[in-house]
């Protein structure tokens, strides 16, 4: 029995984030340089969000490009540049087929503009699909976007627009990035790594983590249905007890 066979339909996550990671170890045992192992990690990213809308998951967020990975060598962080338009004009007619609104968060900005253009292009064309989103996180940080959270609600204080006593945790949700978005339920990190590095440190207060071996360019949907079967194994309490939970 595969993975896809031992889902629980009913108990399905709703919210799937993922840190996608070893593309350049990958690249470097295939005796290659590390932009080889991110073109080949774009098969795996098309195939995990058509395995979501597989199974029915709603919101799948990929941390593509973090703010740190901006330090990184400029031709490599050149190539990465040309690889994110490139897919995204080539996949928007694949997002439309499977009814997959994309989205992005971070700092997008400080991308190149043709990436802007282009980005903004396919989240237009997209707009309309329902079955699942996909968020892509860009030049993001998640210390970033807190204090820019912070930094909105000080001037609103500021400007009598709320009470300091209005400040609560679904207002300064209101003003992050995934505002229309439900935080994710488990977060799935690829390449044998245990970190979150910067990524979502306030939505997954309560996510459930997932870590494997496999390197991002050999992660393929059967090794979602592996994650998701895992999750589903497991007791979320949310600070109770298991008997408060029956």
């Amino acid at each position: 029995m595969g993975f896809k066979e031992q889902i629980d339909y009913s108990r399905l996550p709703k919210h799937i984030a993922v840190i996608m990671d070893g593309n350049g170890r990958w690249a470097k045992g295939q005796g290659k340089m590390r932009v080889f192992g991110h073109e080949h990690g774009v098969l795996s990213v098309k195939d995990i969000v058509e395995g979501c809308v597989e199974v029915g998951i709603e919101y799948l967020t990929l941390y593509a490009f973090s703010t740190e990975n901006w330090s990184r060598p400029k031709e490599e962080v050149d190539a990465l540049m040309q690889i994110l338009i490139s897919t995204i004009n080539k996949e928007t007619e694949t997002l439309n087929k499977n009814n997959v609104k994309l989205n992005a968060i971070g700092n997008i900005e400080s991308l190149p503009q043709e990436c802007i253009n282009d980005l903004k292009e396919a989240m237009d064309k997209t707009a309309h699909n329902q079955k699942c989103t996909l968020t892509l996180a860009l030049s993001y940080s998640s210390k970033w976007e807190i204090v820019n959270a912070a930094k909105k609600i000080a001037v609103a204080v500021k400007n009598n627009t709320i009470d300091i006593n209005d400040i609560d945790e679904n207002l300064f949700s209101s003003e992050l990035t995934t505002v229309n978005i439900p935080d994710p339920e488990l977060m799935i990190r690829t390449s044998g790594e245990h970190r979150i590095s910067n990524y979502l440190l306030w939505q997954m207060a309560y996510t459930e983590f997932y870590f494997t071996d496999v390197l991002w360019p050999d992660f393929r949907r059967e090794n979602l249905f592996e994650a998701i079967v895992d999750y589903q194994k497991r007791e979320r309490r949310f600070g109770k007890i298991s008997e408060q939970l029956n």
